[in-house]
């Protein structure tokens, strides 16, 4: 492609050349009336226009192939080159067209439907003649004013759009150096640095959504790791503040719809996370025994194979959540909210159900021995009140 640019190039420089000379035989503009040319003078103006557009389309090839050729290499090589390319293009089809409108169409509206013969020049005036020349001038300043002003735009747009790139590359740098700087403070011995370091996480997350994703897993991964961390307060029961904030901005992220909290095999037994907002996060495996969940938010979480035994859901939001295959013996879901979830396999063996929300829920194959469903709302559940009670179940009715 590059060769047939320059090929291209050529072509068009030589034909150029070859229409120079032949029309350079003075200025071309409408003649008065003359007679109707001789045979031989008519002839020699047809072989003259034909000479012409031949000259005419040899140019437009040639520059054609240069052109393509070199936005080829434009193109492929990407950046200042690209941009180069796309402005030079846009000037000369800017020209091209100021050219169109100054010369052909304006013939072709002036009624002139072909170029002068040399007889028809011969009997021009030398007033014509001025006239002529003057209006060739006049087309060829308003042709440079208007090229130069397009030139201008062209490069104008290009220096802007350079400039926003410069300036969201410049951001992005600086966006690395916070999140790197923000990760390194997670390994610090101190926990308040560890807490500045999650809440700078927070902030990019905020600022920037193409690194959202990547915080949201990092504050998962380490909630994980230090999910059993000792706590710094009286409360032993609660999870250290570091954790404590991991779990809580990350939740908070992944809500916001920057994917799953990924928060599998984690081990929160007994640990109290009272209100905490856990919805849509992946807690599969997760050991929970004996956690106190009272009023969380866990709604869409997926809860497959955890282990819940004996943890307090009181109040709880588990609407389309996901505890397919969970062991959730002995735990309390008093008023607990489990609309259109899904526990199939589920254990509820002494589970503490009463008055929890069951509307559209599944429970297939949940073992139902002594859990207590008393007051709870099984309408459009796939649980019937008989059903239940051949379960093992205690439940109204």
């Amino acid at each position: 492609m590059r060769r047939s640019g320059a090929v291209g190039l050529a072509v068009a420089v030589v034909v150029a050349a070859g229409g120079i000379r032949r029309l350079r035989r003075g200025p071309v503009s409408v003649a008065p009336p003359v007679p109707p040319p001789a045979p031989a003078e008519e002839k020699a103006g047809a072989r003259s226009s034909v000479v012409r557009r031949v000259t005419a389309w040899g140019i437009a090839g040639g520059m054609l192939a240069a052109v393509l050729g070199a936005g080829y290499e434009a193109w492929t090589t990407g950046g200042t080159a690209r941009w180069a390319w796309i402005g030079g293009a846009s000037v000369g089809a800017a020209a091209l067209l100021l050219w169109w409108l100054l010369v052909p169409a304006t013939r072709w509206l002036s009624g002139e439907r072909h170029a002068l013969t040399s007889a028809e020049r011969d009997t021009l005036t030398v007033p014509q003649r001025l006239e002529a020349v003057g209006n060739a001038r006049s087309a060829l300043m308003q042709s440079v004013t208007g090229l130069v002003v397009i030139v201008g735009v062209v490069f104008t747009a290009a220096g802007l759009i350079y400039t926003s790139k410069t300036l969201d590359v410049s951001r992005q740098g600086q966006d690395t150096d916070r999140y790197a700087k923000a990760v390194e403070e997670l390994g610090s011995e101190k926990v308040e640095v560890r807490l500045g370091g999650i809440y700078a996480l927070q902030r990019l997350a905020e600022d920037s959504d193409r690194d959202r994703t990547t915080i949201v897993r990092v504050l998962a991964a380490y909630a994980r790791t230090h999910a059993q961390d000792p706590p710094s307060g009286t409360d032993r029961t609660r999870p250290a503040i570091d954790t404590d904030a991991a779990l809580t901005v990350g939740g908070r992220l992944a809500q916001e719809g920057t994917g799953s909290f990924d928060l599998t095999s984690i081990d929160l037994h007994h640990r109290a996370l009272k209100f905490h907002t856990l919805a849509f996060a992946d807690l599969s495996g997760a050991n929970l025994t004996d956690a106190d969940l009272s009023g969380a938010d866990l709604s869409g979480v997926i809860l497959y194979n955890a282990n819940l035994t004996r943890t307090a859901l009181t109040g709880a939001h588990l609407s389309g959540a996901y505890l397919g295959s969970a062991n959730l013996t002995g735990a309390s879901l008093f008023e607990a909210d489990l609309s259109q979830a899904f526990l199939p396999g589920a254990k509820l063996i002494n589970a503490f159900l009463t008055r929890a929300n069951l509307t559209g829920t599944e429970l297939r194959d949940a073992e139902l021995t002594g859990a207590d469903l008393t007051g709870a709302d099984l309408r459009g559940s796939d649980l019937t009140v008989g059903e239940a009670r051949k379960r093992g179940a205690r439940v109204d009715g």
